[in-house]
């Protein structure tokens, strides 16, 4: 079916020119050294004892290093003589089962053969307590196979919430709650409103460092280009204190897409892997419920999304986000994990399917036709292959003048037809 009468399509599309985004640069040298050096400081290697069973909670966002990450920590506990064990710590990802989670970690590289020790994947929680919000009273619960470990070590990536803006956002403190909850911790929380985020997940997390042994947490931050900036390492005690504080350099580390007015993003690629929103909020400017607040990024008039990650295992929560998405990206959703995910986070928002388009051209030209104002002989398009890495964006004639009269973008001598463009 044609959304268009075929005079339409005769509609010429601009070339797109590559630009590159200038961002600061700065990474760890060596990720593992770093590791090392946090695991031996007195107030964290005091806390692991010889025999102790210990639960590293891994998550599943698209953390750079990941594996590596959570290999070093490992082999420095057995060192120590423990004996730890990985717990995803997830929510509801994953299709909500705890077959669907350890997939999601295999994806990542994060498995018994790769990290040397074992696996425990179960959806069965223990409750330890309830806190209460504005909108009532809520049961806390945690993983059974962590509360009844002798540590807890939670390993997550610090950054700005999609959908809220608190002093705590999305960290250490939501790996504790939502994440170590599981399928039911999280639809709790959730359905107790993401707007009581800010106060309740502090909360939350507070009761679960009191009830279980959570002994530290590894608090990781990423610079604009998706390469390990901080890695720190953070007593339990000290994780409500500490968090704001890496929050707002993880805040200052944000990418964005560094021009004003867009007509059509088209985007190359969206997953769990990519931001729990699919596409991250923060750079687009969209939250499932309307426009983010206090966005600073550019005026996005129409999405278009091309295809799902491999590593987002056809979740494809977030969607909602989008405009308007090629039919042979719909047909690889899996709905039920999309529907599972998007359901307990009290978002059905976010996987309702987009308008199908057959190809690329027919979604950039509905873009354009339902956009207000939009100059159809000159318009504003922007190619990104996913909201995680913008160091490399693509841009239509018409915003060319604007790339040269920023110092951070560089224009390059490279050229493509949207329909042909694809990034690797």
């Amino acid at each position: 079916m044609s959304l268009f009468p075929e005079s339409a399509y005769q509609l010429e599309l601009p070339k797109m020119h590559r630009v590159l985004q200038k961002f600061d640069t700065t990474q760890l040298e060596n990720v593992e050294e770093t590791l090392r050096a946090e695991m031996h400081k007195k107030e964290i290697s005091s806390l692991v004892k010889p025999g102790m069973r210990i639960a590293m909670a891994v998550g599943s966002r698209g953390i750079q290093n990941l594996a590596l990450i959570v290999k070093t920590i490992a082999d420095e506990l057995q060192n120590m003589g423990a004996m730890p064990f990985i717990v995803p710590a997830m929510g509801s990802h994953g299709g909500g089962t705890a077959k669907g989670q350890t997939a999601v970690l295999e994806g990542y590289g994060i498995t018994e053969e790769a990290i040397g020790i074992p696996v425990k994947s179960s959806l069965e929680v223990d409750e330890i307590g309830t806190v209460e919000c504005e909108s009532g009273t809520v049961q806390v619960v945690v993983d059974h196979y962590a509360a009844h470990a002798d540590l807890i070590i939670p390993i997550g990536r610090v950054k700005p919430h999609t959908d809220f803006r608190g002093p705590i956002e999305s960290g250490l403190c939501k790996m504790l709650t939502i994440g170590l909850g599981k399928f039911e911790g999280c639809t709790r929380l959730h359905h107790m409103g993401a707007i009581h985020f800010p106060t309740l997940l502090p909360v939350a997390a507070k009761l679960v460092i009191d009830k279980t042994p959570v002994g530290f947490g590894v608090a990781i931050i990423e610079n604009s280009y998706d390469q390990t900036y901080h890695i720190e390492m953070v007593p339990a005690d000290k994780i409500h204190d500490r968090e704001p504080e890496l929050l707002k350099i993880a805040r200052s580390k944000m990418p964005k897409i560094l021009v004003k007015e867009i007509d059509a993003l088209i985007v190359q690629e969206m997953g769990k892997d990519i931001s729990g929103a699919g596409m991250d909020p923060n750079i687009i400017g969209r939250a499932a419920r309307g426009r983010l607040k206090d966005f600073d990024g550019p005026e996005i008039q129409r999405i278009l999304v091309k295809s799902l990650t491999k590593d987002t295992h056809g979740n494809a929560s977030g969607i909602g986000l989008a405009d308007y998405v090629l039919k042979s990206c719909a047909e690889t959703i899996d709905l039920g994990a999309t529907y599972t995910n998007s359901v307990s986070c009290g978002n059905p928002e976010g996987g309702r399917i987009p308008i199908q388009v057959m190809d690329v051209k027919e979604g950039v030209l509905a873009c354009l036709r339902s956009g207000v104002g939009v100059d159809l002989n000159a318009p504003k398009i922007v190619y990104i292959k996913n909201t995680l890495q913008l160091g490399e964006i693509w841009v239509s004639d018409a915003l060319i003048e604007e790339v040269r009269r920023n110092p951070q973008l560089i224009l390059c001598d490279e050229e493509q037809s949207i329909e042909k463009l694809q990034m690797s």
